[in-house]
Formats: structure tokens, C-alpha cells, sequence
């Protein structure tokens, strides 16, 4: 059985010779702890999905997106204390990124999308950085989680381990759930700082100190339909933003409110796309 052709891990040699890829997608998770009633991968797993399913929405319609191997550990620093949650820090973060922007630029696919799945990780610095290094590159970072309001599809989404990534993971891998009387409330403390309450101050939270389950978010009211209604929506969204990006030529990025593209040069033409 042949593999699917967006899927790198699933592709050979042969299909990957003789296609012209020009958009890369790469899905970074972690791997920690979700409560008492998910998996540790419960990161990796909706990452991989949302960039498989959106990659094969955009495929279907013509655009040739790549989806390389998901990489499974972020930045638990606040974490430590939680027993097996693998911590990777930003700089290993930024070698690995780096390199990977190395061997896409030597092999002319110029579009390269960092899919993040983790609340943890934070990659715009880096993609700043690598940007200078690498300016043929076009490379932008997308929040799976921030792409649509969660409010709209929950009753309370939650932060971690909630009701929007419990029913995502019953959607996704029901067998990897336990039941729902296993979790754990969600309950978390907060911030004894006033700046930090409001939103416009930002500390690292310290996990073991906020969330007794490691859970920031009560999972009770999961469904796996609410999850399905969600990813569905997600990976729509997403799949238009590949197409989009698929046919934009990299030498006419940036629109006059008139709807003409500004060329470095000065000049403008009519958007043709």
C-alpha cells in the first residue's frame, strides 16, 4: 500500500524525486503530562493531525505540501518537577529549526510553515534569527490553537488537558482516553500578581505550584463530536491559508490597500493570482 504523497515519513524516494514540493510543513508537539485521563502525546497527536488533514485538503487542490515528521519535545522548562515531562530548550530548539531551513533553502522549497502544537513554544525570535541567515526563505509560525476561538465550538475550551483538547483526543485516538471520572478537575491557581491576572504581564508559570492534575481546565463536559465539529473547522482553515501560500509568488508578498502588489523595485502590477 502506497503512502500518503503529503506525508514525508510515508513517501519514497522515487515519489519525493519526482515531486515539486514547494511548501513544507513541520509540526512541533511536546511531550508532558494532560491531566490524569490523557496521554503524554496528547500534543503530537493533534499537531501531526491538524498538518496531515490540512495537507491533504490543500493537496487535493493542487497545492504540493510536504509534511515532515513531527517533532515530539518542546519547552517544558516551567515543568521539570513533573515526572517524564522532556524538556528541549529554546536554543536546541533554534539548532534544530536552523538546520532543518538549511537543507529546504539548499533544495529551492522556499515556503516553510512551523505548525506549533504546544503552548511552550514560542518560535518567532527564531524565525527572525534564521530569516537573516536564510532570506530566499519565506518561514512563518501558526498556533494551531489560536487559529479559530474556542468559545465558539466549547463551553470552556480550558489551557491544558480542558474540554477542547479532551475532545480532540476522543475525536483522534479514543482509545488512548480514560475515562472521564479518572480526570482530574482542572482546577488551577492563579497568578498572586495583579499584571500577571490582566494579561499584560508574563512570567513562566511554575506547573506544580498552579495545577495540582497538571490539568489548567475542566474536562467534564468533552464530547467527541464537539471535538470532530472543531478539527473539521481547523484543518479547513488551515488547508486554505497551504493553498494560499502554495500559489503566492515570494516576489510579490505585500499588498497597496488599491489591492496592487508592491515588488521590491518599487514598481506594481495587477494581483494576477
Amino acid at each position: 500500500m502506497r503512502g500518503r504523497p503529503y506525508i514525508l515519513g510515508e513517501t519514497s524516494w522515487q515519489a519525493v524525486r519526482d515531486t515539486p514540493y514547494n511548501v513544507a510543513v513541520l509540526p512541533w508537539g511536546a511531550t508532558e503530562a494532560h491531566n490524569y485521563h490523557l496521554p503524554y502525546a496528547t500534543d503530537n497527536i493533534q499537531v501531526a493531525y491538524v498538518a496531515a488533514e490540512s495537507a491533504r485538503l490543500a493537496w487535493d487542490q493542487g497545492a504540493r505540501v510536504i509534511v515532515l515528521p513531527t517533532v515530539p519535545f518542546g519547552v517544558n522548562t516551567g515543568q521539570l518537577d513533573v515526572k517524564l515531562d522532556i524538556n528541549m530548550m529554546p536554543s536546541t530548539q533554534a539548532a534544530l529549526l536552523a538546520d532543518i531551513v538549511q537543507v529546504l533553502s539548499r533544495q529551492k522549497i522556499r515556503k516553510f510553515v512551523v505548525l506549533n502544537g504546544h503552548g511552550g513554544n514560542s518560535f518567532r525570535q527564531m524565525i527572525r534569527e534564521t530569516g537573516v541567515r536564510y532570506p530566499d526563505m519565506f518561514i512563518c509560525e501558526i498556533n494551531w490553537f489560536k487559529v479559530l476561538k474556542g468559545a465558539e465550538y466549547f463551553d470552556e475550551p480550558g489551557d491544558h488537558g480542558g474540554e477542547m483538547e479532551t475532545s480532540n483526543l476522543l475525536c483522534l485516538a479514543p482509545e488512548l482516553v480514560l475515562p472521564l471520572s479518572e480526570a482530574g478537575c482542572g482546577h488551577a491557581r492563579k497568578s498572586a500578581l495583579a499584571g500577571i491576572r490582566e494579561g499584560w504581564v508574563w512570567a513562566e508559570r511554575r506547573w506544580p505550584e498552579v495545577t495540582e492534575d497538571t490539568g489548567v481546565g475542566d474536562p467534564s463536559l468533552s464530547t467527541r463530536e464537539k471535538g470532530k465539529r472543531f478539527l473539521d473547522a481547523l484543518t479547513l482553515k488551515f488547508s486554505d491559508f497551504l493553498v494560499e501560500l502554495s500559489n503566492q509568488d515570494l516576489e510579490a508578498l505585500y499588498v497597496l490597500p488599491d489591492g496592487d502588489f508592491q515588488h521590491p523595485s518599487g514598481q506594481t502590477h495587477p494581483d494576477s493570482l
